[in-house]
């Protein structure tokens, strides 16, 4: 009955079980079978669309995570990143952020993965475009790569302390002894660097 389905239809049916299963028991909960047949489907179904659990719950988590977060504006660089790192943190710590956790560990030796995941981690169509609207304001052009550093570093955090919220003084060392230092390298020529980051030397302990 349910094989009349096709393409998108289907894909968005697997893609909703999955994030009931999510939700309900979190990733370690996450089964094919059970998706399947939340999804009133088989698990062919969902091998064709995802590999393994793991892809799949990569999927699933980034349409849940896709809240639009607004990008800050403080008035100044340092306090706009901060406050993208202290959002980052506190999604990290609710529910969603322990799925994002379970899928951290298990897609820790995938790199494709980890960057599907990494480029989600702060919802939508990502992380490295609030970053990048961020310095951009500040008259700071660098690459995805370099302005989602502070993001993988917070990452890190969570995956060595294994504690559900790293403490905010962390996230100050993140943003003032290697973020801000880091961009404000990348300054382009015609920017001053007085204006951009006027903080990058205050530290607050």
């Amino acid at each position: 009955m349910g094989m009349r389905r096709r393409g998108q239809e289907l894909e968005q049916a697997i893609l909703k079980a999955a994030q009931d299963e999510l939700l309900e028991s979190g990733y370690a909960g996450l089964t094919m079978e059970r998706v399947a047949k939340r999804a009133g489907t088989n698990k062919n179904a969902l091998y064709r669309r995802w590999p393994h659990r793991a892809a799949l719950g990569v999927a699933a988590y980034a349409e849940l995570a896709a809240t639009r977060t607004v990008i800050p504006d403080t008035g100044s660089l340092r306090g706009d990143v901060l406050a993208l790192l202290r959002a980052a943190n506190d999604h990290w710590s609710s529910p969603l952020g322990e799925i994002l956790r379970g899928l951290l560990s298990a897609a820790g030796d995938d790199p494709e993965l980890l960057s599907v995941l990494h480029a989600r981690v702060s919802g939508g169509d990502s992380g490295a475009g609030m970053w990048q609207a961020v310095l951009r304001r500040a008259g700071i052009e660098v690459t995805p790569r370099v302005a989602t550093v502070a993001m993988g570093l917070l990452r890190n955090e969570f995956v060595t302390r294994g504690t559900p919220h790293v403490p905010d003084d962390v996230l100050v060392e993140i943003v003032d002894e290697v973020y801000l230092p880091l961009v404000t390298g990348h300054l382009s020529s015609g920017a001053g660097r007085g204006r951009s980051a006027p903080a990058a030397s205050a530290q607050e302990r």
